[in-house]
């Protein structure tokens, strides 16, 4: 696995040209003389310098999309690359245009296989959807092609490759991010000796379009949720554990969701091996595990391109037990939360102490917050956070019974609406019979809203079965809260009478 620091992405820049050429090489080893020359980037980024971007890991080029607008009416169906490339010079690229056209996408083998290329195609769509055009439109190779070209059509082999018969590595991925084979064509890129020149005409529709806008469109701040309800059950090992956290992320992922959120001490069944020691020495033994479960998590967030809210587990610090959890980006940083009030049975059980962080975290996806099961009782904590602009309220939990779960419910949906922000809460489920002190849970995850008109009028946006393991998927549009916020039926967050009260955060 790449040891990475930083993901970014960026716009091409002509600067970038002589790492872009090394990196062009290196991805097209079966063309080697198909790289652009620099005065063809230098084209691109003066005409559109919005359709060239690259994705940067640790400040090196990994991949990069080259796009161009054109009139789709001029070209139709039929077209070659050299056709709508304009003998490669880009001169069909018009602003006036209503197809945004993959001109070329490519990731360095070194790469490959963090999901990095759904991140361009993701780029494209937004690119399409902000600039108000009908589509997204690409001829995509079919390299495995020449194997079958004796014996099957074009046609035949596509049709056989979206049955899952034959694997084309190229197509399948493309299908995967949401495109749609339209047309075969024929003698589209010359020299690809692969494909036999073939191509398939690749379509993404924008169902955003608006034909005869003429006003500025006002972009929504779409955000999906991602709640995983963890089945609490034995695993021989930490891989084990991990292997079935993965199989939620990739699922949860596999919506495009935007987070993930595991419960507080999901990884609690890993203390079966120590149930001979005293409650206090497992939980101990079970904190050794949680450097490597966050350094696993981190990579997944990466690969899966989805930020992960790591429910919590035990740790360490100076030689004190904390219950913390880490927010795992999918840009590659780590962020650290603690549980700051922490319960009698904590305390009395494990000799569990409190943490003293409280922060508001900045996301691809707006600000968010997190709070760990208990501390959601305490509505000065969210209501800072709110200050600071919270938009989403995370809350990983684990109670026992039903009565317990209440707690966390009600002050769930509570904090919702005295701070105008949506509350996702996801816990753990089943029973544990050979771990003490955890023998049973209880939960349901929810989703809750702020109780106005553009909300559910119950404030619940979402909610799983209760005690079946599921994930839940839900989607936000942060720009409700904005409207809320300006001009709901109520303003909890405008109209708190700070003349008599007051809140603040001590330093």
């Amino acid at each position: 696995m790449i040891d990475i620091e930083n993901i970014e992405l960026t716009y091409l820049s002509l600067d970038d040209y002589q790492e872009l050429k090394k990196t062009m090489i290196e991805s097209y080893t079966n063309m080697p003389d198909s790289y652009w020359r620099e005065h063809h980037i230098k084209s691109l980024i003066s005409r559109f310098p919005e359709g060239q971007v690259v994705i940067k890991v640790n400040n090196l080029i990994a991949g990069c999309a080259l796009s161009i607008i054109v009139d789709y009416s001029k070209f139709e169906d039929d077209h070659t690359y050299k056709d709508i490339t304009g003998n490669y010079t880009f001169s069909t690229h018009t602003s006036d245009g209503d197809i945004l056209y993959g001109v070329d996408i490519f990731i360095k083998p070194e790469f490959r296989g963090l999901r990095l290329g759904r991140r361009l195609y993701d780029y494209r769509k937004e690119l399409c959807e902000r600039l108000n055009l009908k589509g997204v439109a690409f001829g995509g190779r079919i390299p495995n092609y020449h194997k079958y070209a004796d014996k099957l059509s074009p046609k035949e082999y596509i049709d056989k490759v979206r049955r899952k018969e034959i694997h084309d590595p190229v197509l399948n991925f493309q299908v995967s991010n949401d495109f749609h084979p339209a047309k075969i064509l024929k003698n589209y890129l010359a020299g690809d000796d692969q494909s036999s020149e073939y191509a398939v005409l690749l379509e993404w529709d924008n169902i955003y379009y608006e034909k005869h806008n003429k006003k500025p469109i006002a972009q929504k701040k779409l955000v999906r949720l991602g709640l995983i309800q963890w089945q609490m059950r034995p695993y021989k090992n930490l891989d084990e554990l991990l292997q079935q956290a993965e199989f939620f992320i990739d699922a949860v992922s596999g919506y495009r969701s935007d987070f993930a959120l595991f419960p507080e001490f999901f990884d609690a069944p890993l203390m079966a091996e120590n149930n001979h020691l005293t409650e206090p020495e497992a939980i101990r033994e079970l904190a050794k595990h949680t450097a490597a479960v966050v350094q696993r998590f981190s990579e997944l967030a990466i690969s899966y391109n989805i930020n992960i809210i790591s429910g919590s587990m035990p740790e360490i610090r100076n030689d004190r037990l904390h219950n913390v959890g880490y927010l795992c980006k999918r840009d590659g940083t780590i962020e650290h939360y603690e549980k700051l009030h922490v319960t009698p049975d904590e305390v009395k059980v494990w000799g569990m102490e409190k943490g003293d962080k409280l922060q508001v975290f900045d996301t691809d996806c707006g600000k968010i917050g997190i709070l760990i099961c208990y501390d959601v009782e305490f509505p000065e904590l969210s209501r800072l956070l709110a200050d600071e602009g919270m938009d989403i309220l995370f809350v990983p939990f684990l109670t026992d019974t039903q009565n317990g779960y209440s707690r966390v419910r009600n002050c769930a949906q509570a904090r919702a609406i005295e701070n105008e922000c949506y509350v996702a809460i996801a816990g753990c489920v089943g029973n544990l019979p050979k771990v003490h002190n955890m023998d049973i849970q209880y939960a349901q995850a929810m989703v809750f809203t702020p109780c106005d008109f553009a909300f559910p009028a119950n404030g619940i946006k979402a909610e799983a079965t209760p005690n079946t393991e599921m994930i839940l998927i839900a989607d936000l549009d942060l720009d409700l809260l904005r409207e809320l916020n300006q001009f709901g039926s109520v303003r909890n967050l405008k109209d708190r009478r700070k003349d008599i009260y007051e809140l603040k955060k001590r330093k």
